[in-house]
């Protein structure tokens, strides 16, 4: 033992080790602290400082040189202790540290590469977790809510089943050929020892091992049917609590809608997703593109058979029961649109509608079924039975599942009498438009009560989805299904997918009443869950618990349909965006200096040019009316006039007789004819003004489009204008005294009357000589010059003509008419120089030269006249002048001069007004009418723009949902 004296150390170590303690040691002490020397030593002078390298040999991280240094010289103790130094421990120490750094990262990469395989492994697998929504919430919380170490201790033991079993034998005394029973019984020590091998080894005895097993299967059948019995029991127990839970948060939902409703919160309430949703929807219903932007954003779907039950289970999930009824026969004739939302008031509403109908009152019920009945046979066009067209309703609620149902018509196998022949391949046609969609979830509905042979819906639906990877299988009628079917087994088959030649999601199994139309929804789902709970198909496990009732229907169903589309509704967005990059190009290439104006605006500019061109029809000058309305008047009535009146008055003798007849004659037009004729004109007159500023307006935006349009107003606008009738009599009484009137006051109106009469009769001479000009044929001169000749009818008129000119020009003063005598007087000259003529032709050659004759004495009497305004002052008297036809022109002439000005009023002050008034009309009955509007608005630009602004909304929507989507999740 050595003892550490002051002579030894240093002054540091003398600080740390007392001289009086005595301490062993292997080793001086001036190896146990070099450290402390190397720390302590610069702070003594007399001491010389030590060698770096005794601090840094002792650290664990650095490394030991092979061979120790040399010491300093001189110092305390200098050779005598360094060169018994040994670090062969400190090498094999830092050995070792240096094997934990390579263990531990061996340990940390095999970690690392175990954990990548386990994730391969991993991806390898399927995502099971697809299918989990067809299993109810409740059935994972089982674990949580039933005790299942309570149902263990339930279980017997084996020794319990022995004491049941007293008439058996000891097994203790049976001898070794037993000892493998007794050890399953009560030890059951050796669990390596299975029931087969111990078989093996021993004989068995009949009589008691057979009667123990028998004991031993039925005990434990009917442990297990008592498990059984308990598990539903408790399941049922634990759904009712969930129905009244879902109860209590359907009032509580209720008053808290309720309340953001009467906006306590003072927040701006949002639309709902599913109203979004529903929106873009409506939309896609009446979009048509040319481009074939086809609609593949999901919907419910739901298809079946005829009376397969579509209609209930749709109530069902609705919670009202808003479809008209049928017993047999077909109600559903038109596809309808069910928007399901949840609301504060159970209340229904159509797209185009503002009435909201209350389904918890069975007036607007039966409203609402009337109302969808009716719109069902409106959309039906003649000769078909069902329709194309969809009818969108909304319906909203407390504890509504979210989602957007199509009620499609039911499929049938014959056409009845009654229904149109391409009825069938309709329904197969609307029905596959529909599920063709890739995205569309198809709700496959079949009757359970009839046999599965007789569907036709599986194998449609097995067409369009043949993997079942967006269909839901539900069988109806189950409790007539049980009732009615020998085998219970072919229902299981059903749901299990195992008889239909199709896929799907998943199975349900669903009760929709009793099949009475009275009844309520509360009383069918009554129904449905006393049926289910008291089923032997749900108590044997024949159906699964989260199989039935139409609440795990809808549950189930809602989970699908939303989660298909948050899968596709950005991809549809994408698609419409491509779209409208399509159509903003043509527009840009093919109209660049035109606005985008769809239909709706086109027909807006469209109105606004037909009233101002109406209004510019009121600011026509009377002089204007005045002069057309004379005109047409005249133009009307001359014919009678020189044929009826005034030629049969000029045969006359003297001037009583000429002034009595053309009284007469004026009387009875007037009381007849004339009214009726002005009016006629009148009427005339304002549609071809109105055309023809119509056809003339010429605006800053004249458009060719609009004609078509223009075109149809004027035309209905026309045909609704009816002319005031109580204005004729007041007419009949102005024209009947202006007629009565024969004083001409001054030389001006005798000098119109004159020129009037004049020109008129100028006028029936010029058609006079061109009948008679085609009666004979062309003259010599104009066969000369045109290289015609006379056909041989010509030729005999024209020989005809001749004798009959030189009859009247014997006979100047001849009457109108001529005689049998000398119609055969004619005739003879004409057969002496060879010229064979029928008898009505010399007479109508005869009327049409005396006519001209006539004219041109009137003509000749005329100008005569001239100078007779004096003679007629004096009433002709000591005058061979008699101008008696002057007076009946200058009375016709006044006639239609204030005829023309009374209605030239009436047209100003009533039927201008009234027709502004139609045209009104017309153009609103035409812009509440899309069919007629798309009709009269055609076009590529049309169609175009039409396609852009729909494009851009859908587009805005989808973008706004798909936000709204992303906030919710």
């Amino acid at each position: 033992m050595l003892r550490v004296g002051s002579a030894v150390a240093c002054m540091a170590c003398r600080n740390l080790v007392s001289p009086n303690m005595g301490v062993r040691f292997r080793m001086p002490l001036q190896k146990l602290h070099p450290l402390s020397r190397a720390i302590h030593h610069r702070y003594n002078a007399s001491v010389t400082p030590p060698h770096c390298s005794a601090a840094r040999h002792f650290t664990s991280m650095s490394r030991l040189p092979m061979q120790p240094p040399k010491p300093p010289p001189g110092g305390h103790g200098g050779w005598r202790y360094q060169q018994h130094r040994n670090f062969w421990m400190l090498r094999l120490a830092s050995r070792l540290l240096k094997l934990r750094y390579i263990v531990l990262g061996s340990a940390v990469g095999g970690g690392y590469t175990a954990k990548k395989t386990y994730e391969e492994w991993k991806d390898m697998l399927p995502d099971m977790g697809e299918y989990i929504w067809v299993i109810p919430d409740f059935f994972w919380e089982l674990s949580k809510q039933i005790d299942l170490d309570k149902l263990t201790k339930m279980l017997p033991e084996l020794v319990e089943i022995a004491k049941f079993l007293p008439e058996l034998p000891d097994l203790d005394k049976i001898g070794e050929n037993f000892t493998f029973l007794k050890s399953i019984l009560f030890t059951a020590e050796a669990p390596g020892d299975t029931p087969v091998k111990a078989a093996t080894d021993a004989p068995v005895t009949a009589t008691p091992e057979a009667s123990g097993k028998q004991f031993r299967k039925s005990s434990d059948k009917e442990k297990v049917d008592q498990l059984q019995e308990e598990l539903l029991r408790t399941q049922m127990k634990y759904q009712r609590m969930l129905e009244r839970l879902e109860k209590e948060n359907k009032e509580l939902r209720k008053v808290v809608l309720q309340k953001d409703e009467k906006g306590i919160h003072q927040r701006k309430v949002k639309k709902s997703l599913i109203d979004m949703y529903s929106e873009v929807l409506d939309i896609l219903s009446d979009f048509d593109s040319n481009y074939n932007t086809q609609d593949h954003l999901p919907r419910v779907v739901v298809v079946g058979d005829q009376s397969a039950g579509k209609t209930s289970v749709l109530e069902m999930i609705a919670q009202a029961r808003i479809f008209p009824r049928g017993s047999g026969e077909m109600m559903t004739r038109s596809p309808v649109k069910v928007t399901l939302s949840e609301g504060p008031h159970h209340v229904a509403m159509f797209k185009d509608s503002s009435r909201e109908f209350d389904l918890g009152k069975e007036e607007d019920l039966a409203a609402l079924r009337h109302e969808i009945e009716l719109r069902m046979r409106k959309s039906v066009k003649e000769g078909q039975t069902v329709s194309p067209e969809t009818i969108s309703l909304s319906v909203k609620g407390p504890g509504i599942q979210r989602m957007v149902l199509v009620d499609l018509p039911g499929v049938i196998s014959t056409v009845t009498a009654g229904m149109a022949t391409d009825t069938k391949e309709t329904i197969f046609g609307i029905s596959k438009n529909y599920m063709q969609n890739p995205n569309a979830i198809i709700l496959c509905i079949q009757d359970g009560s009839v046999d599965a042979e007789r569907s036709i819906v599986t194998d449609l639906v097995s067409q369009m989805d043949p993997h079942g990877k967006r269909t839901i299988f539900v069988l109806t009628k189950v409790d007539l299904a049980e009732k009615n079917l020998a085998s219970p087994n072919r229902i299981q088959q059903i749901v299990e997918g195992k008889l239909f030649p199709m896929k799907a999601l998943g199975y349900f199994a669903v009760v929709t009443g009793k099949g009475s139309a009275g009844e309520s929804i509360d009383s069918i789902k009554d129904y449905e869950e006393d049926f289910f709970q008291n089923s032997r198909l749900l108590r044997d496990g024949m159906l699964k618990a989260h199989q039935v009732t139409t609440k795990n229907l809808s549950l189930a169903v809602s989970d699908c349909f939303w989660k298909m589309v948050r899968e596709s509704v950005e991809q549809q967005a994408d698609a419409f965006k491509a779209s409208r990059f399509n159509l903003e190009t043509e527009w840009k290439n093919n109209y660049p200096r035109l606005r985008e104006l769809d239909r709706n605006e086109l027909f807006e500019k469209a109105k606004n040019e037909i009233l101002d061109e109406v209004i510019s029809l009121s600011q026509v000058t009377p002089k204007h009316w005045e002069a057309i309305l004379q005109k047409k008047l005249w133009e009307r009535v001359s014919t009678h006039v020189i044929e009826n009146i005034y030629l049969p008055a000029a045969q006359t003798m003297n001037s009583g007789t000429f002034n009595t007849t053309v009284d007469i004659k004026l009387k009875q037009w007037t009381d007849k004819q004339l009214p009726h004729k002005a009016l006629e004109v009148a009427w005339e007159t304002l549609q071809e003004e109105f055309a023809r500023f119509m056809a003339e307006y010429k605006g800053k935006d004249q458009d060719d489009i609009f004609d078509k349009l223009k075109e149809a107003v004027k035309d209905e606008s026309i045909k609704r204008h009816k002319w005031n009738e109580t204005a004729m009599d007041s007419l009949r009484v102005i024209q009947h005294n202006t007629l009565e009137d024969r004083s001409i006051t001054d030389k001006p109106q005798w000098d119109a009357a004159i020129q009037f009469m004049e020109e008129t009769l100028q006028a029936r001479l010029k058609d006079t000589d061109s009948v008679i000009n085609d009666m004979a044929g062309p003259y010599w001169k104009q066969r000369w010059m045109s290289w015609t000749s006379r056909s041989p009818e010509q030729h005999i008129c024209n020989e005809t003509k001749k004798e009959l000119e030189r009859l009247l020009k014997l006979h100047e003063d001849h009457t109108a008419y001529l005689a049998n005598d000398e119609v055969t007087t004619v005739r003879k000259n004409l057969e002496g120089r060879g010229v064979d003529v029928d008898p009505v032709l010399i007479k109508d050659t005869w009327h049409q030269l005396y006519r001209r004759h006539f004219l041109q004495k009137a003509l000749h009497h005329c100008n005569l006249c001239r100078r007779g305004f004096y003679y007629y002052q004096r009433q002709f008297v000591d005058s061979e002048l008699e101008c008696n036809d002057v007076v009946l022109f200058w009375r016709i002439q006044r006639m239609l001069l204030i005829t023309a000005n009374t209605l030239r009023q009436q047209l100003i002050n009533t039927e201008v007004r009234r027709l502004e008034k139609n045209v009104k009309e017309v153009l609103e009955d035409f812009g509440e009418d899309n069919e007629r509007k798309v009709h009269l608005i055609t076009g590529r630009r049309v169609q175009l723009a039409e396609d852009l602004k729909k494009v851009r909304e859908i587009q805005e929507k989808l973008e706004a949902f798909i936000e709204a989507l992303h906030e919710e999740k």
